[in-house]
């Protein structure tokens, strides 16, 4: 597995920054490569992505969701295996600190190969990026889900 790690600070108080990341369907609006997730309740999705014309299909299930502090993921079957946790940091009123750390285990030839270039490295800061500027842009969340799940609640 390789492990990467992405920061970024928003300009957005920690609620609404929270807020936005629990909105897993508009994730595709800035994560490259995302093509679809579905919400298949408070606790699981499903991930439809395609990278360099692979498309991979797999479901996530969430371990551990503290609102404005940190939701915790793993994937529980397709063809891709991750686990991560994004922290959300109150830096000030109107400023946070994202936090995404992913352990990531390359599936294909084609990933194995992206993997040691640091393309995946590269894709998850600018989808960090890419975050910063859609919740900036907007001012405010799309939607919240402000549940806790706590691990064993799966």
């Amino acid at each position: 597995m390789s492990t990467v790690k992405e920061t970024v600070e928003v300009e957005v108080p920690v609620h609404t920054a929270y807020n936005q990341w629990t909105q897993f369907e508009e994730f595709p609006r800035f994560m490259e490569g995302v093509e679809e997730i579905r919400q298949l309740d408070a606790g699981h999705n499903h991930w439809v992505t395609k990278i360099s014309g692979v498309q991979r299909e797999f479901d996530t299930e969430i371990v551990d969701q503290l609102p404005d502090e940190r939701i915790t993921w793993r994937t529980t079957s397709g063809d891709t295996r991750q686990k991560g946790t994004v922290r959300f940091e109150r830096v000030d009123d109107t400023h946070t600190r994202v936090e995404l750390v992913m352990d990531v285990e390359p599936s294909g030839a084609a990933e194995k190969t992206a993997d040691m270039l640091g393309v995946i490295d590269r894709r998850v800061k600018g989808d960090m990026r890419r975050f910063k500027e859609f919740i900036e842009g907007r001012g405010s969340e799309s939607g919240a889900w402000r549940g806790r799940i706590r691990p064993g609640d799966v």
